[in-house]
């Protein structure tokens, strides 16, 4: 038993790395798609928010086809969609059919995130320890050797409807192979289908908030760290794609490395910590307005937020009988602050500046600090049985 749910953990991280290296291997060729449909940046950004709109929408719907098929044949059927979904944005003649590509794109990964969460949870069940930090961080580890790919094709000057096709070609059969030890999971009998959009609970709710909290400070670090070690701390090109890359493997390591310290401290007090850690680096990032304090406090918000979100998955999937419904419904949050992260901080620093956005988001992870109990593991409602009729008594 304990053999087979090891086997099962392959499984899962191998295809959490398989989803990120779809996602890597796509950011890498956005200036291609900028080039080659001839984008305005404003052209570009509507589209880039198609994919998460795709997936806020079509994640809640994610738990029900769990329950009707199975999570081992819904993750591997979703994750092969995802990965052929790879080929289609670069084949688009123009916006409309990029935007269309990019919700079809965004749906399929949205899905798969949260049919593969529940496997994660499942999993963690059977080994009786945290393990979804690292399943966090193999995504992480993915998502560097697509981007990896990608640079070496963009170097090479290959066509990125070539790329794309084959790296979706190469990922399918990598996600094929993997799916194949998932655990697999069917409802028990008489047990009712989730909603096909599944409200969160006031639980999930709360669980959800602390996921918002750190997946807004991820958000707003990822699309501006670089502008800010540019334009305000006065840091040229490279030391500003520096200050991303340093704050992406400062979440990549923190998170393979996040168990050891959910096991030693707990979850809610791990994510207390990295609140604080968060904290103290928007502090840093504010405060200081040279290259170095600012990728020092970049680094910080990296290493703070990077587990958080692993916590609040695993915690949403424990807080409910079907753990895709719960995971369904704090992922539809963290998305949700994904979402809006980037823009609001854009406009919060337009009415005031920069430096006041990166205040705001300190305020914001602290805040995740202070709702950090509702992590707090609690036994989750039996499976609700099927309605019987009884006989009518004369």
């Amino acid at each position: 038993m304990r053999t087979d749910a090891q086997r099962a953990r392959i499984a899962v991280a191998a295809v959490f790395a398989v989803h990120g290296a779809v996602s890597g291997s796509l950011a890498t060729r956005i200036p291609w798609l900028q080039d080659h449909l001839r984008l305005t940046p404003a052209e570009l950004g509507f589209a880039l928010f198609c994919p998460a709109l795709g997936a806020f929408v079509a994640m809640p719907m994610a738990a029900r086809l769990a329950h009707r098929y199975g999570g081992r044949p819904a993750t591997r059927v979703l994750l092969a969609l995802w990965c052929a979904a790879l080929a289609l944005p670069a084949l688009a003649p123009g916006l409309a059919w990029l935007c269309a590509a990019f919700l079809l794109f965004g749906a399929a990964a949205g899905m798969c995130d949260v049919t593969m969460n529940a496997q994660g949870v499942i999993v963690e069940r059977r080994l009786e320890r945290s393990i979804m930090s690292g399943l966090h961080g193999m995504w992480s580890v993915g998502g560097l050797a697509g981007a990896g790919a990608g640079v070496v094709a963009a170097q090479a000057g290959i066509d990125a409807r070539l790329h794309h096709a084959v790296m979706a070609l190469v990922l399918l059969a990598a996600g094929a192979a993997a799916g194949r030890a998932l655990p697999d999971t069917r409802p028990e009998p008489g047990e009712q289908a989730p909603p096909r959009f599944a409200v969160p609970s006031r639980a999930i709710l709360a669980i959800g908030a602390v996921g918002f909290c750190a997946t807004f400070a991820e958000g707003a670090s990822q699309n501006w760290a670089a502008v800010y070690i540019k334009e305000v701390a006065g840091g040229g090109d490279g030391v500003a794609a520096a200050c991303y890359a340093i704050f992406a493997l400062s979440m990549a390591v923190t998170r393979l490395a996040g168990d050891l310290i959910v096991r030693r401290l707990g979850p809610i007090a791990t994510v207390r910590l990295g609140g604080l850690l968060a904290t103290a680096g928007g502090i840093v990032v504010v405060a200081g307005r040279t290259p170095p304090l600012g990728i020092a406090g970049f680094a910080l918000l990296g290493l703070g937020v990077a587990v958080v979100v692993p916590l609040t998955f695993a915690a949403g999937g424990n807080a409910t009988a079907a753990p895709g419904q719960g995971v369904a419904g704090v992922a539809t949050i963290t998305y949700l602050s994904g979402l809006i992260a980037p823009a609001a901080t854009g406009w919060i620093a337009h009415a005031t500046s920069l430096p006041a956005a990166f205040g705001l988001i300190a305020v914001i992870t602290l805040a995740g600090v202070l709702l950090a109990g509702a992590l707090r593991p609690r036994p989750a409602p039996a499976p609700a049985a099927a309605a019987v009729a009884k006989p009518a008594v004369l």
